[in-house]
């Protein structure tokens, strides 16, 4: 039987563990609600709701990283690129921030456990880019509303050397 009675008991490399664990339950959650929509709706309808669900998830998740990390109203690319390591997928997929200039920010999306999983069964990439611009660029407003956002690449589109996705941001001042 295991010592541990509560989360005060967890070691910082098992707290780190755990939150990976969340990250993957929720990630779970979010496919497997996906595919019973698309089983009884359709890919199309199924990728509305997504959409709809996204919009939602995206804002209230930069909302609680921004709350969390204490970041102010107007953090520019800094503030997102802090954010960005505190989303639930930083935590499961191998992603990076390339600062190109003070003004512009490039996120690519190296390794997704969603994409590795349909390579790994044989299947075509998931095409998410109708669900990402609404994620990134909802998810970049709400850290800071003069952030705009690009998709650079994202399925159905043909990702570009070693990554899934990619997607700009600039600063409006």
């Amino acid at each position: 039987m295991s010592s541990i009675r509560d989360i005060n008991d967890l070691t910082r490399e098992q707290l780190i563990d755990f939150i990976t664990d969340l990250s993957k339950r929720w990630l779970a959650l979010d496919g497997l609600w996906f595919q019973a929509v698309e089983k009884k709706y359709g890919l199309d309808k199924a990728i509305e709701v997504d959409i709809a669900a996204w919009e939602k998830f995206t804002a209230l998740e930069a909302q609680r990283i921004k709350q969390f990390l204490n970041l102010p109203a107007q953090g520019g690319l800094d503030a997102l690129e802090l954010a960005l390591q505190f989303r639930l997928y930083a935590f499961l997929n191998k992603q990076e921030i390339i600062r190109q200039a003070a003004n512009k920010l490039v996120f690519r999306m190296n390794a997704c456990r969603v994409q590795v999983a349909r390579e790994r069964k044989n299947l075509p990439l998931f095409p998410c880019k109708q669900a990402g611009l609404v994620e990134y660029s909802g998810f970049a407003r709400s850290i800071d509303p003069r952030i705009n956002t690009r998709c650079i690449c994202c399925p159905p589109d043909e990702p570009e050397e070693g990554c899934y996705c990619a997607w700009e941001f600039t600063l409006d001042e």
